[in-house]
């Protein structure tokens, strides 16, 4: 993004490291609610331009972060329709598109050519990127195929009432009365067997990121922390509701 110093245009590239910087601000922020329609709240922006400045010694704007976040925008617009297709998947160590045939990949270009530049395209942070864009992020995942992100849900019985000859269904209020007990008693036997919702679980790049901004944490900490939260999301909860300032004597306490 080009901003604007005196009279000349000056040109900000981003690399991995403040991408990585600014996403960890923007994911924390994201699950405390300060996501608006309207963008982030003021506080957001500050954070963010703190943390790059800290992480990566350089100083950045609000427009800057603006321009940023429309690009993982549009990498999460463009990805994310592709992985709801049969055939694509995502490579997690190498960030790209996993696609299962030219076969495959030539279909999809017949209706959408502007993704062209994607099939072998990095995107680092993709979890990241999913997590503060993603409309589903109630399941608390990143990327999915369509396949995995699909829940079928069974099917409510409009009518279990029996197919009963005409001259049967006018012999009364009793017959009536029966039928509808039955159908009360096979819908509610259907509700029993509904699988019960799946409690909402920290993903492994939420709780990095989390520990990326403890000030001075240095890296075995971090590790031995990680390890901790990723199987007790009670913990990591813990650490969320501590002030910036006393999480890093707090996890050294843990470890």
């Amino acid at each position: 993004m080009a901003t604007t110093k005196g009279n000349k245009r000056v040109y900000l590239t981003w690399t991995d490291e403040m991408d990585a910087a600014l996403l960890a601000v923007l994911v924390e922020h994201h699950n405390n609610g300060d996501h608006a329609q309207n963008g982030w709240k003021p506080h957001v922006y500050n954070a963010a331009i703190r943390n790059v400045r800290e992480k990566c010694n350089v100083e950045i704007t609000k427009d800057n972060i603006a321009s940023r976040c429309k690009t993982f925008d549009k990498h999460y617009e463009v990805i994310s329709k592709i992985l709801s297709q049969s055939g694509f998947g995502w490579d997690w160590v190498n960030d790209k598109l996993l696609i299962d045939s030219d076969d495959v990949w030539n279909k999809y270009m017949e209706a959408n050519k502007s993704a062209a530049c994607y099939k072998n395209k990095v995107v680092k942070n993709w979890d990241a990127i999913s997590t503060i864009y993603s409309k589903d992020h109630a399941n608390g995942q990143g990327a999915q195929t369509g396949a995995e992100s699909a829940q079928v849900l069974p099917e409510q019985v409009d009518d279990a009432s029996p197919d009963l000859p005409q001259k049967k269904q006018r012999t009364g209020e009793a017959i009536l009365s029966i039928l509808g007990d039955m159908k009360t008693s096979f819908n509610d036997s259907l509700k029993s067997t509904e699988p019960l919702p799946m409690p909402s679980v920290t993903s492994p790049a939420e709780i990095l990121a989390t520990l990326q901004m403890v000030p001075d944490l240095a890296r075995s900490d971090m590790l031995k922390s990680y390890g901790k939260f990723i199987l007790n999301e009670r913990l990591f909860q813990a650490l969320l509701e501590l002030p910036m300032d006393m999480r890093k004597e707090w996890l050294l306490l843990l470890n």
